[in-house]
């Protein structure tokens, strides 16, 4: 910023030694605002444009597939569903969740964690 005006006082200064108006001794580069190089915007598309239509994934109704594959579970472009597990080969843990609606207020009982958790 300093040798900006101290530049611009030169240019100054040379101009009216010189008895030229300023305005037309200093040249353009000095008043030019830095600006963001933003992509232009896309025209709207047209009546004749055909829109892109999205798709979602393919629903499998495969009765046999349903039970025997975790369908929907593989995030990889390639590749298969994984297969299903027996049982017993899943943490005991996973079968207490409690997956249904959440509990009142009123039905936990005052001195637990829940309790306080969901004041």
């Amino acid at each position: 910023m300093a040798m900006y005006s101290l530049f611009c006082s030169t240019m100054t200064m040379r101009c009216l030694a010189t008895n030229t108006p300023v305005g037309f001794c200093m040249s353009n580069l000095l008043y030019k605002t830095p600006t963001c190089g933003y992509a232009i915007k896309v025209a709207a598309k047209g009546k004749g444009m055909v829109k892109d239509v999205l798709k979602g994934p393919e629903v499998c109704k495969d009765p046999v597939k349903l039970t025997s594959h975790a369908v929907g579970f593989n995030i990889f472009k390639q590749g298969d569903d994984p297969a299903r597990k027996p049982h017993k080969e899943y943490p005991e843990w996973l079968f207490q969740l409690q997956l249904g609606p959440l509990k009142n207020i009123h039905e936990l009982e005052p001195d637990s964690r829940e309790y306080w958790k969901k004041l």
